[in-house]
């Protein structure tokens, strides 16, 4: 059985479908990229993932022993969210508390595996700075680390390299395919980089395009959709 399935699922609010038929499955170790136009339906299948959007139709379901609660996540930045005032280490172990219950304090072990996942990220030394004065790529280490505290199965990336300069975008990039290849974390990420996605993705759900999308890298580039949206100079075209 696969980690999560989507089946016969429709999308949308107040009655109006933003996307619908939606059908796919990830199982453990994938690297799943959902691409497509704005407006397709990417923010709103992310909802529906994290169990704050209740599909019009169909259903999403886990398995693999996956609980809706260890899907870790990555949201997009806003302004406001760059500029928050907390260390690195308050926001990082934030990302304990599902693991905590009602505890004030957390124990040794969650301490221990927080700071592991601050020295996966390479921002141990950061520990003790202000959030809000730290680099673009900085920042998402630190949202990387506090997701890989509340999962060690999947991770779901919302755009994680938006604003981010050339040097930065690559290393995270490379940081996300090393958890996926060496630490076996399945990966969603929604993202507009088509070049990012055939190069780093194991599959590729293509919404919004006609008819929609999914199956392995290698069968979206032989695919007509796949064919056309690769064709772009840089990759960029969503």
């Amino acid at each position: 059985m696969a980690q999560l399935i989507c089946e016969d699922v429709t999308l949308g609010y107040e009655g109006i479908a933003v996307t619908e038929n939606l059908n796919f499955s990830v199982s453990s170790g994938d690297y799943l990229c959902i691409v497509g136009e704005n407006g397709a339906g990417k923010s709103t299948l992310i909802k529906a993932l994290l169990g704050l959007l209740e599909p019009m139709k169909g259903k999403i379901s886990t398995g693999e022993g996956l609980r809706s609660d260890e899907i870790g996540y990555l949201p997009q930045q806003t302004v406001i969210q760059r500029d928050f005032p907390a260390s690195v280490r308050e926001i990082v172990f934030s990302g304990l508390s599902g693991k905590n219950g009602f505890r004030p304090f957390y124990s040794k072990e969650l301490k221990v595996h927080a700071k592991k996942q601050m020295e996966k990220m390479g921002i141990s030394h950061l520990e003790k700075r202000c959030y809000r004065e730290l680099s673009g790529g900085q920042q998402q280490r630190v949202l990387l680390a506090r997701a890989l505290c509340a999962t060690g199965k999947m991770l779901l990336l919302d755009e994680p390299v938006g604003g981010l300069d050339p040097k930065a975008k690559e290393e995270m990039y490379e940081l996300i395919a090393k958890l996926n290849k060496e630490d076996k974390i399945t990966v969603i990420m929604v993202s507009h980089d088509i070049s990012a996605a055939v190069k780093y993705a194991s599959h590729i759900l293509h919404l919004g395009h006609t008819p929609l999308f999914f199956g392995t890298k290698q069968e979206y580039m032989q695919s007509d959709t796949g064919k056309y949206f690769t064709s772009f100079p840089g990759g960029e075209s969503l």
